[in-house]
C-alpha cells in the first residue's frame, strides 16, 4: 500500500513538473499524504526562472501584437501572402484536407495538440472576416464545413474550437481569411 502511495506521489510530482515546464504555471508546493513519512511533507519547485519565463511570455505577446499591427499595414495591398505560397505548393506544409475551394494544413506554431488552419484557395477580397460581404456566404459556410471534416480526420469531433482572428486587436498576422481548428485537449472558457 505504501509503495503504491509513493509511486503515486512520484507520478504526481513528475506530472506537475511537466506542467510547469510546458505551461509556465508555478506550483509553489505540493502536499503529500502524512502516511508517507519518508518523504517531505511538501515539495518546493524552483522558482528562479519564474520571472524570466514570464518576461519571455510577455515579450512574446508583445511581439505577436507588434507583428499583427505591422501585418495590418499591408493587409489590402494584394500581394501574395504566405498562405498563397502554401496553396501554390511553393512552401511545404502538412496538408490535412483539400478540395477545390479550401486547403487545411497543420499550423507550424500549434497552440493545442491539434491545430489546423483552414483557408479559402481564392481570397476574393477576404483578407479578414470584417471584409465579408453577402457574396462570400458560400465560401464562409464551406470553410466551417471543412473545419468539421478536419476535426473528424484528426479525431477531435467530440470537442474542438474554431477561431477566426479579425484585425490587429485580435492578433491577426496573415491577411488571408483563415480558421484555426483547435483540439486534442480540454478547452477553457473564456478564451484568451
Amino acid at each position: 500500500m505504501i509503495s503504491a502511495q509513493k509511486s503515486m506521489a512520484a507520478l504526481t510530482s513528475f506530472s506537475l513538473l511537466r506542467n510547469y515546464a510546458t505551461t509556465g504555471r508555478i506550483f509553489a508546493s505540493v502536499r503529500v499524504s502524512p502516511g508517507l513519512s519518508s518523504y517531505p511533507s511538501s515539495i518546493n519547485f524552483p522558482t528562479a526562472n519564474h520571472s524570466r519565463r514570464y518576461l519571455c511570455r510577455a515579450s512574446a505577446t508583445h511581439d505577436e501584437e507588434a507583428a499583427a499591427k505591422a501585418a495590418a499595414i499591408n493587409a489590402d495591398n494584394g500581394a501574395p501572402t504566405i498562405f498563397d505560397k502554401i496553396i501554390a505548393k511553393e512552401i511545404p506544409s502538412t496538408i490535412v484536407y483539400e478540395d477545390d475551394k479550401v486547403l487545411a494544413f497543420k499550423d507550424i506554431n500549434p497552440q493545442a495538440p491539434v491545430h489546423v488552419l483552414v483557408i479559402p484557395k481564392f481570397r476574393d477580397g477576404l483578407t479578414h472576416l470584417g471584409k465579408a460581404e453577402a457574396r462570400h456566404g458560400e465560401i464562409l459556410g464551406h470553410l466551417l464545413y471543412a473545419a468539421k471534416i478536419v476535426a473528424e480526420k484528426e479525431g477531435i469531433l467530440d470537442g474542438f474550437r474554431v477561431v477566426i482572428n479579425n484585425g490587429p486587436s485580435a492578433c491577426q498576422s496573415v491577411y488571408h481569411l483563415h480558421l484555426h481548428v483547435l483540439g486534442g485537449r480540454q478547452m477553457k472558457w473564456p478564451p484568451g
